[in-house]
């Protein structure tokens, strides 16, 4: 995905057995792909998210975390890290695919785990910033993206 596109009709559930749909999340939205749940860079990243929640609440933002791990999985993380914005289970790859955010490899030979990323989405459903980390252990520019979201705000 690339500033400027729609997104596309794509569903997932979250940790509470819900469906969201990407394309009709009906706010500005933050969408951070990560690789896998309980690894140390993720850890830190979404739990910075949780410590500063309450930026993009007042940036009329939501904050979405999206991996190929099960929504059961993500339950666990999300409960044992106290992570108060909703996670979402990209298991069959279909977000992951259409934000061109998969790793052919990644670490211990694991084949189809998202990369790093973010992408800020507007209310009518359009890629606004799109970020694609090139290392694992690398965080988006999350400046960049408050700005943005401070912008989109209005």
């Amino acid at each position: 995905m690339e500033v400027g596109q729609k997104v596309p009709a794509i569903t997932l559930f979250n940790t509470e057995k819900q469906e969201v749909s990407l394309n009709q999340l009906g706010t500005n939205a933050l969408l951070l792909f990560f690789p896998l749940a309980f690894t140390s860079v993720c850890t830190a990243e979404l739990c910075g998210i949780r410590d500063d929640i309450m930026r993009y609440k007042n940036l009329n933002a939501t904050v979405y975390g999206i991996s190929v791990d099960s929504l059961y999985t993500l339950a666990k993380f999300k409960e044992e890290q106290g992570l108060n914005f909703p996670l979402l289970s990209d298991f069959n790859k279909e977000a992951s695919r259409a934000f061109d955010v998969l790793y052919d490899t990644f670490a211990f030979g694991m084949q189809g785990v998202s990369k790093r990323a973010a992408f800020v989405i507007d209310k009518e459903g359009v890629v606004q910033y799109a970020e694609v980390c090139a290392n694992a252990g690398d965080l988006p520019d999350f400046a960049k993206i408050n700005q943005l979201l401070e912008q989109l705000k209005g």
